[in-house]
């Protein structure tokens, strides 16, 4: 079938409501209707339940910031349960397309799940409407597929970044619907030592402010210029607010992104490995580096030394 083809899978066609199918094959075109249309995915029939059976530990780093070049991503590539490193060369930065990013803090499974959903159903959107989905509308779409499972255990926490004709977009979603707005963000166990590097050098720009969002696994939708996410996000933070300006170029973007990611990692057990840095511009997004965190911590200890 052309849709299936398309997607380059399947579609459960025998699955009663999956998708918006109905079942019926006769579905498949693409026909007018919102990117939104049928995505009740299979919801438990017992409701919410009245408490987790399993409790998740979860660990990271991730930050976004605009600025007057784009919007910057970047993430560690540690993954932890409990005390327990998993893995050092985790992806944390999820390719939706060519023009969108999606960072991963909470379940691994949960986001990538999730996100792999958004961007096929950001494909429908393109074919139905012959355009790019915008980057505010796409966020949306997450906050309200998540929203249906509020309450049912789902962990994540992600910016969503892109660029489309309104101009760079960045939002945070999360499980529970929560769409939050904002000028920088940084997410993950390691957020509070990003936000110390951040916080340091901010300065406002009412220009930055516009299509700037987090979403997470609660269903929230959060709009702003700059975030962080996770264990480490109070850590990112401090570094962002303090060097943090709409008006930095693009190497200090580059520098300051990569600083505070190193620096959460350096106090939140949780959060390690590598930095891997993305610039999402104009004509779509980049992979700029990924640099361990033991090499950036030789290069900052020798800087600070001379």
């Amino acid at each position: 079938m052309a849709l299936a083809s398309v997607l380059e899978r399947p579609l459960p066609v025998n699955q009663h409501g999956f998708f918006g199918l109905g079942g019926r094959a006769d579905l498949l075109d693409l026909g007018p209707g919102s990117p939104g249309d049928g995505l009740s995915l299979a919801a438990p029939s017992w409701g919410v339940p009245e408490e987790p059976k399993i409790e998740m530990l979860h660990g990271t780093t991730t930050l976004a910031f605009k600025f007057r070049h784009g919007v910057i991503v970047a993430a560690d590539s540690r993954a932890t349960a409990g005390a327990y490193i998993a893995s050092q060369t985790v992806k944390k930065v999820i390719e939706i397309n060519p023009y969108l990013l999606g960072t991963m803090a909470g379940g691994a499974a949960d986001c990538s799940f999730w996100e792999r959903l958004l961007a096929r159903q950001c494909r429908i959107y393109e074919l139905r409407n012959k355009e790019r989905i915008s980057v505010a509308a796409a966020s949306k779409l997450l906050a309200n597929m998540v929203y249906q499972y509020k309450g049912m255990g789902l962990s994540m926490g992600t910016m969503i970044c892109g660029w489309d004709k309104r101009g760079p977009g960045l939002y945070y979603v999360d499980s529970e619907g929560n769409r939050i707005s904002g000028t920088a963000f940084s997410v993950g166990s390691g957020s509070v030592y990003a936000y110390g590097v951040m916080d340091r050098g901010y300065s406002y720009d009412p220009m930055c402010i516009r299509d700037s969002y987090y979403v997470d696994s609660e269903g929230n939708r959060i709009s702003g210029t700059a975030f962080s996410v996770g264990s480490g996000s109070v850590y990112a933070y401090g570094v962002m607010d303090r060097g943090y300006s709409y008006d930095l170029t693009v190497e200090e973007a580059y520098d300051l992104a990569r600083r505070a990611i190193y620096q959460a990692t350096y106090r939140d057990a949780y959060s390690g490995g590598a930095v891997n840095l993305y610039h999402v511009r104009e004509n779509g997004w980049i992979r700029v580096s990924s640099d361990n965190v033991a090499d950036l911590h030789d290069k900052g200890k020798a800087r600070h030394e001379r």
